[in-house]
């Protein structure tokens, strides 16, 4: 009896921590229940001298991806501005918005936002990033990522 209570100790605390880091290698970024909500269909249009908000990973033309997903968003500014990294705001576009920017906040650099592995459920899933340059210049784009089952 002992000696199965030393075996079962000695198998937990060698797989379970690599179960649990497995999942934790990918970011949660939407959660079922946050996808089950009505889209918000509204469009934002305009012109911005401010800074530019560029998706580089899942390519806009990728078409379907599977998740998890590399997701990479590129800011470039101009005219010597610098890009104010705490104004970067993150929303799923639901009614209501649900603000993604906490879950991803320490993947946001100067130069973009860059998740190596992104957990999506299935489905389309329109989000939108802001962020503002020192001189106060908004900036943003919006985008679909169409996650296939």
């Amino acid at each position: 009896m002992l000696r199965r209570r030393l075996l079962w100790r000695a198998i937990c605390g060698c797989i379970l921590p690599f179960a649990f880091a497995l999942s934790a290698d990918a970011l949660q970024l939407i959660s079922e229940q946050e996808a089950s909500l009505p889209d918000d269909n509204t469009q934002t249009r305009g012109i911005s001298r401010g800074p530019k908000v560029v998706l580089i990973n899942p390519a806009p033309t990728a078409g379907l991806v599977r998740s998890p997903f590399g997701l990479k968003i590129r800011f470039e500014s101009f005219a010597g501005a610098k890009i104010d990294t705490d104004s970067v705001v993150i929303t799923y576009k639901k009614k209501p918005a649900i603000d993604l920017t906490q879950r991803a906040k320490s993947f946001v650099h100067p130069d973009g936002i860059e998740l190596e592995r992104t957990e999506v459920p299935a489905g389309e899933h329109r989000i939108r990033v802001d962020v503002k340059d020192s001189e106060g210049r908004a900036g943003w784009t919006e985008f679909t990522l169409k996650v296939a089952d």
